[in-house]
């Protein structure tokens, strides 16, 4: 089926208009009317997912991450980002990425269901549709109260996490869990207005932690890729659902960098 078809039947399900306004969503590179009989499923475009698909004979490229997200004034291989996008089109690779609008039509919920939290809520509110708020992240209760220790334990078992940083009081209860996918700074507020114990998100500096732990918030800092891997085995769900005609291929699950 074309390029176009596919991104028709992605569109109806994550819009681009769901996207935040700083994002650089849809089709960023190669042509709408490709025949698309092999896509290849990433959270990144780097180099050496590049050269995956390209072996693996895809002939779409889908990533959560765009790899083109600031103004670009060349492609050239000069660079490193303009290196990839010359390899995309020479190898007739269309490049597509979902990325904002999947967060919030997606990610954030499919996040609430592996943390099994209970009668949640949008936790940062970014549109309605359809009268219904949705929005970056999910903000909820646990099965039951444990301390910042078991939760710990918990979301490392729950992503499939090897280790995770922690800010906070470890033998403190908590009970009321927010979790924001991503780079989760901007959550930290939300999360305490809406009165979380513990916030699950990614790429937390020392100072945000330190700030937060002050104003009552632990939070475990299970990482960018950590938290937003998971994009990668629900959208191949959702392909082979959707379009079962294509064969959807899966980037090894390979963590960016490794704590010794």
């Amino acid at each position: 089926m074309l390029c176009k078809e596919i991104i028709q039947v992605i569109e109806a399900t994550y819009p681009r208009n769901a996207a935040l306004d700083f994002d650089n969503v849809g089709l960023l590179a190669g042509r709408a009317d490709k025949e698309v009989s092999r896509v290849y499923l990433a959270l990144d475009a780097t180099d050496g997912v590049i050269d995956r698909a390209v072996e693996a004979g895809a002939d779409m490229l889908i990533t959560h991450h765009p790899l083109i997200f600031s103004p670009m004034k060349k492609v050239t291989d000069e660079d490193f980002i303009g290196r990839r996008v010359v390899r995309l089109i020479q190898n007739d690779i269309a490049y597509y990425a979902m990325h904002t609008n999947y967060d919030v039509l997606g990610m954030a919920s499919l996040a609430e269901k592996i943390l099994g939290i209970k009668n949640a809520q949008v936790l940062d509110v970014t549109m309605s549709a359809d009268e219904k708020e949705e929005g970056i992240g999910r903000v909820g209760d646990l099965e039951k109260t444990m301390t910042l220790e078991e939760c710990c334990v918990y979301v490392k078992h729950r992503l499939k996490l090897g280790s995770l940083k922690v800010f906070g009081d470890m033998d403190r209860k908590v009970s009321r869990m927010a979790v924001s996918p991503g780079s989760g700074k901007s959550a930290v507020a939300p999360a305490i207005a809406k009165g979380a114990d513990v916030l699950v998100t990614g790429d937390i500096g020392h100072h945000d932690g330190l700030d937060a732990v002050e104003q009552g918030l632990a939070v475990i800092d299970a990482g960018h890729y950590g938290t937003e891997y998971i994009f990668i085995d629900d959208m191949k769900q959702f392909l082979n659902e959707k379009l079962p005609v294509l064969e959807v291929i899966t980037t090894p699950i390979i963590h960016p960098f490794q704590i010794i």
